[in-house]
């Protein structure tokens, strides 16, 4: 990969990743369980497709 669009795209989906782990765990702490560990889950298949397109 030498850069252009995909890149951006691939820097925006690890940003939201990273926003939506942070959220999951923020939503654990308030007792939002299952809320919490389905952003967990969503930020993990993000993060799997990234690395699935980058290799």
């Amino acid at each position: 990969m030498s850069g252009g669009p995909e890149a951006t795209v691939f820097a925006i989906a690890m940003l939201a990743a990273v926003v939506l782990i942070l959220g999951g765990v923020r939503l654990m702490r308030r007792g939002e369980r299952q809320k919490g560990w389905l952003m967990i889950a969503c930020a993990a298949v993000m993060i799997a497709n990234v690395a699935i397109w980058t290799v």
